[in-house]
């Protein structure tokens, strides 16, 4: 049995634009739900939802059914959290709150088997369909995505370097904690923030590195993809959920006599 090829992972290599959609209800059921729709990319999030292994599991079993790739943002840059979910077979990571190169590098490392990195070795896992995949070994570093977020000024200024670090698929923009640093919490479309980001993506975009971010609003995803990001997610589940919940009620509502 044989490694498949991660869809997104080479989307990004092509510089296919890939839309995604953010995931955080914690449930698999959920997750098919969504799955059908056809989004390129799904990112089941484990820093801002109470996301745990097992809820993660379900999901990405939700998803391998379709064909979107679900990535998992890791809580944090913890090489031990990143094993247990490349082990599950999460086919790629978002690690939040990358500052320096330094932190880009660990990432990295907790991708990688030795000599090249920090990961533990296991045979019988979900990953390798417990042990049946022959190449895993070998392709895995290859096949898996690795997104590192820039969430403040400080990583905005080291971006290009960043980018540098050897593994990296994609850097990933977070306005909303871009926007607390600046001093706007709560506003990450507020201009200033995208003055901010938009010049960092650029100068990345220029270098060949996909550049992604998550925006709320479709018409401003389109025109972030249309100046050449590669992967944008333009909505929650937790979102459309609220607003379409909100939307019934006051048109209900609205036309009572």
């Amino acid at each position: 049995m044989k490694l498949p090829s991660n869809a997104f992972t080479q989307a990004l290599r092509m510089g296919r634009k890939q839309v995604g959609l953010w995931i955080s209800l914690c449930s698999n059921f959920v997750a098919e739900v969504t799955a059908p729709a056809g989004y390129d990319w799904a990112l089941i999030d484990m820093e801002h939802s109470p996301n745990d292994y097992f809820s993660v599991l379900g999901q990405l079993q939700a998803f391998e059914a379709s064909n979107t790739t679900a990535i998992v943002r890791v809580q944090w840059n913890d090489a031990v959290a990143v094993k247990r979910l490349l082990d599950l077979g999460a086919p790629g990571i978002l690690f939040p709150m990358i500052q320096s190169v330094e932190e880009a590098k660990m990432a990295v490392a907790a991708t990688r088997y030795p000599p090249h990195g920090v990961r533990g070795v296991s045979g019988a896992t979900r990953a390798t369909k417990f042990g049946r995949v022959t190449d895993y070994v070998a392709r895995v570093e290859d096949e898996t995505t690795v997104l590192l977020q820039l969430e403040t000024r400080h990583a905005l200024q080291q971006a290009e370097a960043i980018a540098d670090v050897d593994g990296i698929s994609g850097i990933f923009f977070g306005p909303a904690d871009i926007a607390a640093d600046i001093g706007k919490v709560g506003k990450p479309m507020d201009p200033e923030v995208w003055s901010l980001i938009k010049p960092a993506a650029q100068k990345l975009i220029a270098k060949g590195v996909p550049v992604g971010t998550l925006v709320l609003d479709p018409a401003f995803a389109t025109e972030l993809l249309n100046e050449g990001f590669t992967f944008v997610a333009c909505g929650t589940d937790a979102s459309l959920l609220a607003k379409a919940s909100d939307q019934l009620l006051a048109t209900v509502k609205g036309g009572l006599s």
